[in-house]
């Protein structure tokens, strides 16, 4: 692969509008300052390790975020089974804790270094991996360039491209075309995403499903959960989650609409990122309601008309105190989030009508009638009244959502079954290392 490939590559990444693309040391301050980088650990950025690396040999899977995160932890568990060392990068703090959480010392967490050549150079030097698994879309051109340098399988997981991600991409063909041949399999999420990636010059490429199916419900902290179920009684609730700037405010006005109609109504809103729990907290107040915040332990009495879930790692807890789920980005905002775990908690899911990032999920929740689009705040209202109005309606979608989920499941045996012949043989090279060390 030639610089002037490398350089063009760059041009179309950033052309592409990547979420960030982190240049310099301070915009790395900058993310630190806003509690996204951890402090103690930002030489990992840089491909400074922080760990020794570990005899015999090293898979690397990188997860961006927390949803990322999640959908991988499976597969990790099956490659830790078969003897293997994993070097598990992320983006995000949250993530990190996540990856503590689940996974533990089993593996070795690092942050995943910055999309530029020293720091990227660094941290392979370092860790020497025998094989790359990057999951979903993280597409970054000058790890994939070197990685490709110095012949290093690179399988890209769960893979999917947004419509306005192939679009970008397709305007610049020939660069994708230079950066995607060096994948040496695509194992992609859904026949749209497939064609998408072989369009773009990726070969092989297979379809597994979504890894996120085969990942357990998100756990809860059972004393919590008694807790606040104790306080709330037998209130009717419903939920607004992942939601984005403009839905929250919505998801109240909706509230302040139904609750006549059904006194003692609680309204839970999970704001996709809590750090503007203080803003949402200080809006909805202004609106003549009263707010309870998780992350401040806030008791939820009979006057509290919308319970914040201001706290990261808790979508378990506040799933299962509800049976009626608006899954938000999708009403305000774009892409929409994903709708399978309040579907895997028996919870009839609501959406907005700009879902395109889960489209295929979104697709079989509404043909087995597990979901329900919604144009706008009025229908939303009227999504829900209904729902807390009809029990027998409500059972039927949250039965139809839990069976869906079923159907899809086995992307997870799928995509193990496509990373065979490049993790088979780090499993006979694991295994002669731990004999000869005998």
């Amino acid at each position: 692969m030639s610089e002037r490939w490398a350089r063009a590559a760059l041009g179309a990444y950033r052309y592409a509008g990547a979420a960030a693309y982190p240049l310099i040391g301070p915009y790395v301050a900058w993310r630190a300052s806003r509690g996204k980088e951890d402090r103690v650990r930002r030489r990992e950025r840089y491909g400074v390790a922080g760990r020794p690396r570990p005899e015999g040999p090293v898979i690397w899977i990188h997860a961006a975020s927390v949803g990322e995160t999640i959908a991988v932890v499976p597969l990790v568990e099956c490659i830790l089974d078969y003897g293997v060392n994993v070097v598990l990068t992320t983006g995000t703090v949250t993530s990190a804790k996540v990856a503590d959480e689940r996974l533990g010392s089993r593996i070795i967490h690092q942050y995943v270094p910055l999309d530029l050549k020293p720091a990227v150079s660094r941290f392979l030097d370092h860790w020497r991996p025998e094989l790359a698994i990057i999951a979903e879309s993280e597409i970054w051109p000058m790890t994939i360039l070197e990685l490709g340098a110095r012949n290093v399988p690179q399988v890209l997981v769960n893979g999917r491209l947004s419509d306005r991600s192939f679009r970008s991409w397709k305007k610049r063909a020939s660069v994708a075309e230079a950066l995607f041949e060096n994948l040496a399999h695509v194992v992609a999420q859904s026949d749209v995403d497939g064609e998408r990636f072989r369009a773009l010059g990726a070969r092989p490429v297979t379809v597994s499903g979504n890894l996120k199916v085969d990942t357990n419900p998100p756990p809860v902290d059972e004393r919590a959960l008694a807790t606040l179920q104790r306080q709330i009684g037998n209130r009717p609730t419903w939920a607004a989650t992942s939601t984005h700037d403009g839905e929250e405010v919505v998801a109240a006005e909706v509230h302040a609409t139904l609750h006549r109609r059904h006194p003692g109504l609680l309204t839970i809103v999970v704001p996709r990122h809590p750090d503007r729990a203080d803003a949402l907290a200080a809006q909805i107040t202004g609106m003549g309601l009263t707010v309870a915040r998780r992350s401040k332990g806030d008791r939820i009495t009979p006057d509290t008309d919308i319970l914040l879930g201001d706290t990261i790692g808790e979508m378990g807890l506040y799933l299962r105190l509800t049976e009626i789920a608006f899954v938000g980005r999708s009403l305000t905002s774009q892409g929409g989030q994903n709708p399978l775990e309040p579907a895997m908690l028996d919870t009839a899911v609501l959406a907005g009508r700009n879902v395109q990032n889960f489209r295929e999920a979104y697709q079989r929740l509404l043909d087995r009638g597990g979901a329900k689009l919604v144009r706008d705040r009025d229908m939303l209202a009227g999504a829900v009244n209904f729902l807390l109005t009809n029990e027998a309606a409500r059972h039927e979608m949250m039965a139809a959502g839990a069976a869906t989920v079923d159907e899809m499941r086995g992307a997870l045996q799928r995509t193990l079954k496509s990373l065979e012949p490049y993790i088979q043989p780090l499993v006979v090279k694991a295994r002669l290392k731990g004999a000869n060390g005998r």
